[in-house]
């Protein structure tokens, strides 16, 4: 974690030339975020458009990519739905995936799928995942049920263009459900961290199937440290 210096706005200037024009659209390009993981099977596939049968690359493509995934989970559903019936908990369900639909927008974070109470997310870079997470803890603070929520970075494969396959997935899951209610944990790149979010501490975590993973950040909104 360390403290990362914002970058300058950066200008353009028109181009004397139809060559340079075409140069300044493709680093252009090259400079915008992918719109979701279609859109980057499309672009890494560009260069083999036109390249004969015998040059395509054997078997399915599947695309190496680094990206910071997250799970957030409502803790303590089931015990909710089981209290107050399923209406209550359709209509909690209801408003939980409105405010995570809005947020997620806000801050540039893609929603890749919907898993029953929580969901899983994906950014390129771990910022704004560490910025959705303690907003939506926050969020549910004075709430009946708390939000928890586990995020990891690394490299995973894009799998038949709408899905990721990989370690770093797997790990952001199992933080997600070891976290608390009110927790984030966090296994990511250096993040920026803004005075309204609180590093509490590395922890240890014992997570099934895997062992014990030391190191992670336990991370919180500052006014609930």
């Amino acid at each position: 974690m360390t403290d990362k210096p914002v970058d300058e706005e950066i200008t353009a200037t028109a181009l004397p030339d139809a060559s340079s024009a075409v140069s300044g659209q493709l680093v252009s390009a090259m400079k915008t975020p992918p719109r979701g993981p279609t859109q980057e099977l499309i672009e890494a596939s560009v260069l083999m458009g036109l390249v004969h049968p015998d040059q395509l690359p054997p078997g399915e493509l599947q695309l190496a990519v680094r990206r910071t995934f997250c799970f957030v989970d409502l803790s303590g559903f089931t015990a909710f739905t089981r209290e107050h019936g399923p209406h209550e908990a359709v209509t909690l369900l209801v408003e939980f995936r409105r405010l995570l639909r809005n947020v997620a927008a806000k801050r540039g974070v893609r929603l890749a799928k919907w898993l029953g109470d929580g969901a899983m997310l994906v950014a390129m870079q771990p910022d704004p995942i560490v910025g959705l997470g303690a907003h939506l803890i926050d969020r549910y603070f004075n709430e009946q049920i708390q939000l928890r929520v586990g995020a990891a970075t690394g490299e995973a494969l894009l799998f038949e263009g709408d899905d990721y396959i990989g370690e770093p997935v797997n790990l952001a899951a199992k933080l997600c459900s070891a976290a608390k209610g009110g927790q984030m944990l966090t296994v990511v790149d250096d993040f920026l961290l803004p005075s309204w979010i609180s590093h509490v501490g590395k922890v240890t975590v014992e997570i099934r199937g895997i062992g014990r993973i030391g190191g992670v950040n336990l991370l919180m909104p500052s006014r609930l440290v």
